[in-house]
């Protein structure tokens, strides 16, 4: 089923193994995903462009939605009319975070398969609090707790972020400002080495963002 994850997955493995002559296997994941985000710094550039250009646009939204709230697919059209027109979209600010998916989905499936190109994988043995890299959810003992944490205090930074940002109301703004903290759920159920991937790369959104924002 994950066969075409083979190549990606056996490129991931010998990159961390090289890194490991530096640094033990848990800072070579995390200079692993700094690696990925510098390559998407440039979209996220972007995101943060077009982030500026639709707080431009906020008081022609409202009065949009003053006007056409009572028709959603009115409402719907005419906001779609608008980010044509003024070549704005809601999809550029999810870029960055959907083109992770691949890498997160490479790391999760590095330390939960066995082999690797046919030979054992040697980073399932590696370790972190005395706690294996491949162990699940609360199997990682105390080190789910640290990365929960960590994925807590960041999604939190995060949400307060937009609270102080947001200068037009958002559709579904309250499921949104609950969004980071799904972060902090999912190291109940990923490898601790995949939790460590998702701590480094929330904690560099955040600051990525603050620091995009500062200099605009």
């Amino acid at each position: 089923m994950f066969g075409f994850l083979d190549v990606p997955v056996a490129g991931a493995y010998h990159l961390i193994h090289a890194l490991t002559g530096l640094f033990s296997v848990a800072p070579a994941i995390i200079v692993f995903t700094l690696c990925v985000r510098l390559l998407l710094h440039p979209l996220a550039r972007s995101a943060a462009r077009g982030e500026r250009a639709r707080a431009a646009l906020a008081p022609e939204i409202r009065a949009l939605r003053d006007q056409h709230g009572h028709d959603r697919e009115r409402l719907a059209a005419e906001l779609a009319k608008l980010q044509r027109e003024s070549g704005t979209s809601l999809f550029t600010g999810c870029l960055p975070m959907l083109l992770q998916l691949p890498f997160f989905t490479v790391m999760y499936r590095l330390f939960t398969t066995p082999t690797v190109g046919g030979e054992p994988n040697s980073l399932l043995g590696a370790t972190l609090l005395g706690t294996p890299l491949g162990a699940h959810g609360l199997a990682g003992g105390p080190l789910v707790f640290v990365i929960a944490a960590g994925l807590a205090i960041v999604a939190w930074f995060s949400v307060r972020r937009q609270d102080r940002d947001r200068e037009a109301e958002v559709p579904g703004g309250r499921l949104l400002r609950l969004l980071p903290y799904g972060t902090v759920l999912a190291t109940l159920v990923v490898p601790q080495a995949a939790g460590i991937y998702l701590l480094t790369t929330t904690a560099w959104t955040a600051a990525e963002r603050a620091l995009l924002r500062r200099g605009s």
